[in-house]
């Protein structure tokens, strides 16, 4: 049995019946990623031996108990290289666990490796990478998305079972659905943030990629809940969500379709996939209604100011001497901090962070950040009042599906619109999940490619979103397909 591409239900109850040990199953998976990983380049450090010992020791009574997961590699775990992709952190070892992975532990979960990711998470196609590209498992000429694009292609291409990633504007989602899995990003506050390398500290979260929606479920719930050690965590109660999906009946739930989400520039077959994914739903019994997000036009505006101030004050610590890499060719100490910075930062993160100080400075602090602080209330208010009238909504994932290596590394602001999709959930602090529902057509210029219908639900809705999402994906084959990798 090929013990690698089974999902995190299949194989608990595969472990729980003793037809397989959490050795044989860590060792399905490290033959499969010695095999397939020198093509994909979607990690960046194995952690087999320590996946091993885990596995001899493991309780598989437990909610995790023997299940291999990849995290992305802006997340500490104790002893690993944690070096978001970037020489800044080359030699940075963690002296201790994010609160996630101490979780991940104490439900039984074995951790593989940590996965490839664009430069402190600084992307949409994981090309700004110093350890290489990682690429897609549908077509390695392309990208897999960005910036948890190892993450998602490790789990599509059947390298590890489930993987962790973090979302400061799209950055599970997006991948998620130009790899043809499940990604989620919860509602800000949902999962603790300690021990993640911050980007942008009031968008970002940390959330699962998983092959299918109950997977997805299982996970986010072994991470949900309040953190004492993080003061944006949210004090409330978390009820187990995976249980909930025993009952997908959506009949009469209320799919809201923003008209602002199918534009022109939205690659054709993709706006046909997302508009036949909104049919399916209403063949279970959904209402699909048109509703408007009247501030959408502003969000990557927005977005890209408020992020890329927070990074430019976020990543001021890296200079050589509180953190991160340390220039030896530096005749003063002016030079010092410069040459530090120079060397370790690679081009987009230089790119934001000036930006960002730009947005910051004197005579700009009002003109650009405080106007995005109200207009990011306005898209806030947006969804609010559209959630008076629909119970989830439906959007593309992304407008295009994955480009080709290369295809926009001269345009930053090209690449910017691949997240034009996902942005507005991050500063609405809302949740949303990609999951597949579809492929493009195979022609001589492109290959079938991956699409990804986008749901997005109120603060703490995620409960709603995994019911239509689960629904959805019995009621169709979509995330049955495997890449041609995958079936090597």
């Amino acid at each position: 049995m090929q013990w690698h591409t089974e999902t995190i239900a299949s194989l608990r109850r595969h472990l729980l019946a003793r037809s397989v040990s959490p050795i044989e199953i860590v060792e399905a998976l490290i033959s499969r990623i010695e095999k397939i990983d020198p093509t994909l380049q979607g990690y960046n450090f194995k952690n087999y031996e320590e996946a091993r010992q885990a596995a001899q020791n493991v309780d598989i009574e437990k909610p995790l108990g023997g299940i291999p997961i990849a995290i992305k590699d802006v997340i500490n775990v104790k002893g690993q290289p944690c070096t978001c992709s970037s020489k800044m952190l080359e030699n940075y070892v963690a002296p201790y666990d994010a609160t996630v992975i101490s979780k991940l532990r104490e439900a039984g979960a074995i951790l593989l490796g940590r996965t490839n990711m664009d430069e402190f998470a600084m992307g949409s196609s994981t090309e700004n990478s110093a350890w290489g590209i990682t690429r897609n498992p549908w077509d390695t000429t392309r990208i897999p998305g960005g910036s948890s694009g190892g993450s998602a292609a490790v789990v599509a291409a059947h390298e590890a079972i489930a993987a962790l990633g973090s979302d400061t504007g799209g950055s599970i989602r997006q991948p998620a659905a130009l790899c043809g899995c499940v990604g989620i990003k919860p509602t800000y506050g949902r999962v603790s943030r300690y021990g993640l390398v911050a980007f942008a500290s009031s968008l970002d979260q940390i959330g699962p990629f998983a092959k299918t929606v109950e997977d997805a479920a299982i996970l986010l719930d072994v991470i949900s809940g309040y953190d004492p050690m993080e003061n944006t965590s949210a004090r409330r109660e978390y009820a187990p969500l995976a249980p909930t999906l025993k009952n997908s009946d959506i009949k009469g739930m209320r799919i809201g379709v923003p008209k602002e989400y199918f534009v022109e520039g939205m690659d054709p077959e993709v706006e046909s996939r997302i508009r036949e994914a909104i049919a399916e739903l209403e063949k279970l019994g959904a209402r699909a209604i048109p509703i408007s997000l009247p501030h959408t036009r502003y969000a990557v505006a927005v977005y890209y100011i408020i992020a890329t101030a927070e990074a430019s004050a976020n990543l001021a610590r890296y200079d050589g001497v509180r953190y991160g890499h340390r220039t030896t060719q530096a005749k003063d100490v002016l030079e010092h901090y410069f040459l530090s910075r120079e060397e370790g930062f690679g081009p987009e993160v230089k790119r934001r962070i000036i930006l960002g100080t730009y947005v910051l400075s004197s005579g700009y602090y009002d003109a650009y950040y405080n106007r995005a602080q109200k207009v990011r209330a306005l898209l806030k208010k947006d969804f609010e009042e559209a959630f008076t009238l629909c119970d989830v909504i439906a959007t593309p994932t992304s407008p295009i599906p994955a480009f080709k290596i290369g295809e926009k590394t001269s345009d930053p602001l090209q690449m910017y619109l691949a997240d034009i999709y996902t942005i507005a959930v991050n500063l609405a602090g809302i949740c949303g999940i990609s999951i597949p529902c579809g492929f493009t057509q195979e022609t001589a210029d492109r290959p079938k490619l991956p699409v990804g219908l986008q749901l997005i639900g109120p603060a703490w809705g995620e409960e709603k979103i995994l019911k239509v999402a689960h629904a959805y994906e019995r009621a169709t084959p979509w995330h049955l397909e495997k890449p041609p990798i995958a079936l090597d």
